[in-house]
């Protein structure tokens, strides 16, 4: 994704920012307009829009600024699943700051999560609004629309299965991965795409042949990154998933291959909310041991490779597919 196309969705946010300030409701506070302003326009990869707009050139999609505008309604979404999934994970850092539910003052003991899920919520219908005033023709905004109900409703869907933690065998693991993550970062964005520019279902099928197995080595990259990350280049803690207990694909296979005193340190440190470095490294060496991180690199080889063998067989322009190449790339082989 160059830099030029980011400035682009950039700017379409800003825009779109912008036009809020003045429609904001007489008495609301102008506070939290300006923390959604910074949170949206302050970081991120900007993948959503990118694999969007690649949906919309390989459906034979001209080169426009309505599309832009769409894409960008996908940042927004991502803008609201981020804050929901901070407070609900109780994530203290986003992008190398503190998460929005931190930034409130501490007005009563519920006030900053309470008002980020207002935030959060106040994301998912500006999304809406983004998309829908994108510019393009109806019909066309009304096609794609069913593939954004469809993403909404995976994400909320796999938030719950990872909040109920029902991710403890790899895979359930993986169903959490598939919906909570993957498809809505590279499929549902595809034929987003796609279907604005009129794509047929054998071209979205052809999509998501190539987005979901893509999508599972993104999420299964972020969940390594969460463990083993550099905090300095990834902006996030790396001692959240493990105090939370969160019931990832790699703590799946490390349950699965561990002996019985590597169980018992588990079912110690794993989960533990006042677990510090020196545990927390402990159960890093576990998890490599087990070999764990090993099959989740593994599977995410399989999932990139599995995706670029369908790229080979979508019929669509040779200039999009060697775009789709390189954010496949891209989305697999990064260190935040």
């Amino acid at each position: 994704m160059n830099g030029e196309f980011r400035e682009r969705v950039d700017a379409a946010l800003g825009d779109f920012l912008a036009r809020q300030e003045p429609r904001w409701p007489r008495g609301a506070p102008y506070d939290v307009l300006g923390l959604l302003k910074r949170f949206v326009m302050g970081g991120g990869k900007r993948l959503r829009p990118a694999f969007c707009y690649q949906g919309w050139r390989g459906a034979g999609g001209s080169d426009a600024d309505e599309v832009i505008v769409a894409a960008g309604a996908l940042e927004l979404f991502h803008a609201f699943a981020l804050i929901h999934d901070d407070i609900i994970d109780g994530s203290a850092l986003r992008r190398g700051l503190p998460s929005v539910h931190e930034q409130f003052p501490a007005r009563s003991p519920h006030f900053g999560r309470n008002a980020a899920l207002l935030c959060g919520d106040l994301c998912a219908a500006w999304a809406e609004q983004m998309f829908g005033e994108c510019g393009l023709p109806p019909e066309r905004v009304l096609r794609a629309h069913a593939e954004f109900s469809r993403m909404r409703t995976e994400v909320i869907a796999g938030q719950y299965l990872d909040l109920a933690a029902a991710g403890d065998s790899v895979d359930a693991a993986l169903t959490v991965v598939r919906m909570k993550g993957a498809r809505y970062t590279v499929t549902r964005p595809l034929r987003i795409g796609a279907r604005l520019a009129g794509g047929d279902d054998v071209l979205c099928a052809a999509l998501a042949a190539f987005g979901d197995p893509l999508g599972d080595a993104f999420q299964l990259r972020d969940d390594v990154l969460g463990v083993f990350g550099d905090p300095g280049i990834t902006g996030k803690p790396v001692l959240d998933d493990l105090r939370e207990g969160k019931p990832t694909v790699l703590m799946a296979l490390t349950r699965a291959a561990a002996g019985p005193a590597q169980r018992g340190r588990l079912a110690a440190l794993f989960g533990d909310p006042a677990l510090d470095e020196s545990g927390a490294a402990e159960l890093r060496g576990i998890i490599v041991d087990t070999g764990a991180l090993a099959g989740v690199e593994q599977l995410i080889r399989a999932g990139r490779d599995e995706a670029l063998a369908a790229l080979d067989a979508i019929p669509i322009p040779g200039e999009v597919r060697k775009e789709l190449a390189e954010l496949a790339s891209a989305t697999v082989d990064r260190a935040r």
